[in-house]
């Protein structure tokens, strides 16, 4: 009987574990409302803290500054359960005047951006700084040994439970995106017009962006490629 209400409720404690590690983001803060990452018709190299991703997108369009903007960016770090993004690295230089589509490789995150201004076509080029988050479970890893009882016992219950799997093998099979990822509106709304882009559901982060360019507006519009990161499973082993 013990063994049976074992079976029962350790697989929710951990259901619910997962619940409450999910909802870690607070609200978003660009910092001072003048910070900007740039000034107008000059390049800049923006990277989060470490350990954290790109969470909102603010923008201002001026026309007589060359039809250039101003961008500031909010940071948060990945939810608990996803991980710390620890190995980062910049992807390719997506051309000014053209237009483009980007996403981080190797399952990443964006977690900065790199931008030069051209005058000549009155328009920047841009690069990802993408990062990638590893499922961090060296917290869980230390409570094995405090439920190596409880662990043997649940032995008898029923062998597919990943939770049960990834606590007695010790193994992170890591995160990946749940599908090849999902659009957003356009941003801004209209060329030439201000833009502030936020995430508002947890776990979905930004993969990239696709981007247009008008030739007579001489400003962009963009696409924020965006997924839900989730654990995949691992084949299991004996140890």
């Amino acid at each position: 009987m013990d063994i049976f209400l074992l079976c029962v409720f350790l697989p929710l404690v951990t259901v619910a574990w997962g619940q409450y590690s999910d909802y870690y983001y607070g609200p978003y803060n660009y910092g001072d409302n003048d910070e900007w990452a740039n000034v107008y018709r000059q390049g800049f190299n923006f990277q989060c803290p470490h350990g954290q991703v790109i969470v909102a997108v603010r923008s201002v369009f001026s026309k007589k500054e060359g039809s250039d903007r101003l961008w500031n960016y909010a940071c948060m770090p990945a939810s608990q359960s996803l991980g710390e993004p620890t190995e980062c690295w910049w992807e390719e230089i997506n051309r000014a005047g053209t237009e483009w589509y980007q996403t981080c490789s190797n399952n990443g995150l964006v977690a900065g951006f790199q931008s030069q201004y051209f005058p000549s076509v009155l328009d920047r080029e841009w690069q990802f700084y993408c990062c990638l988050a590893q499922a961090a479970l060296s917290s869980l890893l230390l409570l094995v040994p405090a439920l190596d009882k409880l662990m043997q016992a649940s032995k008898n219950c029923d062998p597919a439970v990943p939770a049960l799997w990834l606590l007695s093998t010790g193994r992170a099979c890591g995160f990946q995106c749940d599908t090849v990822g999902t659009l957003t509106t356009e941003y801004p709304g209209h060329y030439g017009e201000d833009m502030d882009m936020m995430m508002y559901t947890y776990d979905y982060y930004i993969r990239g962006a696709t981007t247009t360019f008008s030739a007579v507006h001489r400003d962009r519009q963009w696409k924020f490629i965006v997924c839900r990161m989730t654990d995949y499973d691992c084949p299991f082993q004996n140890v």
